[in-house]
């Protein structure tokens, strides 16, 4: 007589028939654990083999740091010239050098004059001697200056048109430099000009050298996963031909390109802190030697963040566009 089968059996049969049962008929939540755990092991074992050859991976995050520091330096040093520059180019004020024949009370004379006027906002006098005085503070020539016996430096009126820029000025302009009481007229119309100019040339050259720079971060990813894969070629074509998708052989070498995306982006803001630190001090040094309180800007936690971001997208993408050409190149023909 057979003996009756033990339901523990059948309970041991129970997942197996689950597991084999089509992707679609699965569990939504089941096939959710999966696909969750599935990255994070790919996750994981990515960065396990990153750190399993380090020369190498620091070799090509110290190539994209490098690749992404130069656009982010430029972009750090137009930044503070837009800023710096923004007071020169709202400053509409007119230079005015008085003959050297011209007296204290002749040059007050003149200023009141010009105060006058209603196509003027302001004038301001400065003295032969501010001006000397002004000059021997900047200059560290005093010794030299001491040996002078006159002041050679002439009375200067510092002059505000009030017109919008554009409108009147060259009127004005004009008609300072024909008085006989005038040496000369300094308006900064043309370099404010030229200083816009080269600032959108900046900027232009910036967005030139972001976009190669990206691209050779792209190459440096793609021909590093594309070594990784090549390596491994008889893994993925084993795998392949047990029906893994190419989403599943891809996804290791995605994460790959990630971890190169943002470890080359935190190096490249780390690489633009230094350097910001180590100029820093100079810098303000220089600017406060001609009385200007500009304060410098470097980059955020909001802009690093970003960077690295961006780092992490491209790393990814250089990746998945390497991967996705060998592997349909390398998927076995039936």
């Amino acid at each position: 007589m057979a003996k009756p089968r033990k339901p523990a059996n059948r309970l041991r049969e129970t997942p197996a028939a689950n597991q084999s049962l089509p992707r679609e008929r699965r569990p939504l939540r089941s096939r959710w654990n999966a696909w969750t755990r599935q990255h994070q092991q790919s996750f994981r074992a990515s960065l396990g083999r990153l750190l399993a050859r380090p020369w190498s991976t620091a070799l090509t995050v110290l190539v994209m740091g490098i690749a992404l520091a130069l656009p982010l330096l430029l972009f750090v040093v137009l930044d503070n010239a837009r800023g710096l520059a923004g007071g020169l180019r709202e400053a509409r004020e007119f230079t005015i050098f008085l003959d050297s024949a011209q007296d204290a009370q002749s040059a007050r004379q003149f200023a009141e004059q010009l105060g006058k006027r209603a196509d003027v906002l302001a004038v301001t006098l400065r003295t032969p001697e501010q001006g000397l005085a002004e000059f021997r503070q900047l200059s560290g020539f005093s010794e030299a200056l001491d040996v002078l016996e006159g002041n050679p430096l002439p009375s200067v009126l510092v002059v505000t048109p009030r017109l919008q820029a554009g409108n009147g000025e060259p009127a004005l302009l004009a008609e300072l430099q024909a008085d006989a009481r005038v040496d000369m007229v300094q308006y900064d119309a043309e370099w404010r000009k030229r200083l816009s100019a080269i600032l959108g040339f900046g900027e232009r050259a910036m967005l030139a050298l972001m976009v190669l720079l990206g691209l050779a971060t792209l190459l440096v990813v793609g021909n590093t996963v594309r070594m990784d894969i090549q390596s491994r070629a008889e893994e993925i074509a084993v795998t392949q031909l047990m029906g893994a998708s190419d989403g599943f052989v891809r996804r290791p070498f995605l994460y790959a390109g990630f971890w190169y995306g943002v470890l080359g982006g935190v190096l490249a803001v780390l690489a633009v802190g230094i350097v910001e630190l180590v100029v820093h001090a100079p810098l303000l040094e220089l600017l406060a030697s001609y009385q200007n309180r500009f304060s410098l800007h470097g980059f955020g936690w909001r802009d690093a963040m970003m960077v690295v971001a961006a780092s992490a997208l491209l790393g990814w993408l250089g990746a998945w566009i390497v991967s996705t050409r060998h592997l349909f190149a390398g998927r076995p023909r039936h």
